[in-house]
């Protein structure tokens, strides 16, 4: 095998690997997409519009010692918020400006939007351990007619982490679906038609 044959095998296995996806089809990918990057734009201005209602009630906690709590509590929050949004953010960016060429350029996208719905998950669920903290404030600061037992508040607090956990696991799975997971799928199905 001389080397213009060799050339020649080289670029008809790179073709076969990575076909090319056709206008209709990247225009059928972009609709998802664009239905994505707006979901995404609603969400991330509904938790900034969020956070500041939340800042903004803080200020007229008192005492001094429970405004200094939730305070500290809510920027906590925002930290982890402002460390996911940021994977996010990386996404969002990906799917702005949308390379999809190859079946291959296509098949990475689809990884990288399950990899986020992984991320979306646990964003919710990072949330328990503020549930719990709140659970805490509510039982330190609130005025209880008679004192609670060690068994009670042991109650609420395990009771409370249980709830809260399926609930942000629910409320997590639900809004990823509604928002993100339909087109996920439409996306998948487009990969796998392009597949065969």
């Amino acid at each position: 095998m001389n080397i213009d044959e060799l050339k020649n095998a080289w670029n008809e296995d790179v073709s076969e690997e990575a076909p090319e996806i056709s206008m209709e089809q990247r225009n059928k990918i972009n609709l998802p997409l664009e239905k994505m990057r707006k979901n995404m734009r609603m969400e991330f201005w509904s938790i900034i519009g969020i956070f500041i209602f939340s800042f903004i009630v803080c200020a007229f906690c008192r005492p001094f010692k429970l405004q200094f709590y939730i305070t500290v509590l809510i920027a906590s929050m925002l930290m982890v918020t402002i460390f996911f949004f940021s994977k996010f953010f990386r996404l969002y960016s990906d799917i702005s400006n949308p390379m999809l060429k190859t079946y291959d350029s296509l098949k990475d996208l689809v990884m990288q939007v399950n990899l986020n719905k992984q991320y979306y998950l646990s964003y919710y669920l990072s949330f328990v351990p503020f549930i719990v903290c709140e659970m805490i404030i509510v039982i330190e600061f609130i005025p209880w007619p008679e004192p609670m037992s060690e068994i009670k508040t042991a109650v609420i607090l395990i009771s409370s982490v249980t709830i809260g956990l399926f609930v942000l696991f629910v409320t997590g799975k639900f809004w990823f679906n509604r928002y993100y997971g339909r087109y996920i799928v439409h996306i998948e199905d487009l990969v796998k038609e392009l597949k065969k």
